[in-house]
């Protein structure tokens, strides 16, 4: 499959969006997807397996120091485009597919948030940050169910956002707490606060969309 085909078949699956027009960072991104799908595709790895790798990298996020969570993170994300690229790659795209990938990001993102809790933002904030994170997905999910064509808007909370604040958070935190003993919880609590509010800022802008697309 070459890049043109396998980004026309990437569009269709998100909604419309076309890489090809994205910004640099994410076209190069869903670039360096479509190579590692067509690598993994001619090693014959189904897209499940990678699914299932991804899951388990989250898995160990709360389990490690914030540093290594970081790595964690960054290889779960790219296992996440991966098996969506194995699956376009080699022509197993499938509607079951879809909730499994979709169900594992967010089981994803509840290990980030628990590293956050276990570094010690209170346990009523990471559920807070979990909420809007998930009501953003619960959302878009039911405008396309009652008819809303692809996206909506690509919004300010999306998944890449929640991926470069939990890695970014990660990472702070980590090197806060080589530097003074205490540091970390406070950045972490930042990060966790900045997740919040991006993720607010991002379903607003979700549900004015629903409403100009679904108003009668």
């Amino acid at each position: 499959m070459t890049w043109e085909q396998y980004a026309a078949a990437w569009s269709a699956l998100h909604g419309g969006f076309d890489p090809r027009t994205a910004s640099p960072v994410v076209r190069g991104w869903v670039r360096l997807a479509y190579r590692g799908g067509s690598l993994l595709g001619r090693w014959r790895v189904g897209p499940t397996t990678v699914t299932v790798a991804g899951l388990l990298l989250c898995a160990g996020v709360p389990f490690v120091p914030l540093l290594a969570g970081a790595v964690l993170v960054l290889l779960a994300s790219f296992a996440d485009a991966l098996d969506g690229a194995v699956a376009v790659v080699t022509g197993r795209t499938t509607r079951l597919g879809f909730v499994y990938d979709s169900v594992a990001d967010r089981l994803g993102e509840l290990a980030w948030l628990a590293a956050f809790w276990v570094a010690g933002v209170p346990g009523w904030l990471v559920v807070a940050a979990l909420a809007v994170s998930w009501l953003h997905e619960y959302v878009r999910a039911r405008a396309a169910a009652a008819g809303m064509d692809g996206l909506g808007v690509v919004t300010v909370g999306e998944r890449p956002t929640r991926v470069s604040v939990a890695v970014s958070g990660l990472v702070a935190g980590g090197v806060a707490g080589l530097v003074h003993p205490g540091w970390d919880r406070t950045v972490v609590l930042v990060a966790v606060l900045v997740w919040i509010l991006l993720g607010l800022i991002g379903l607003a802008q979700l549900l004015a969309a629903v409403r100009r697309t679904l108003v009668d």
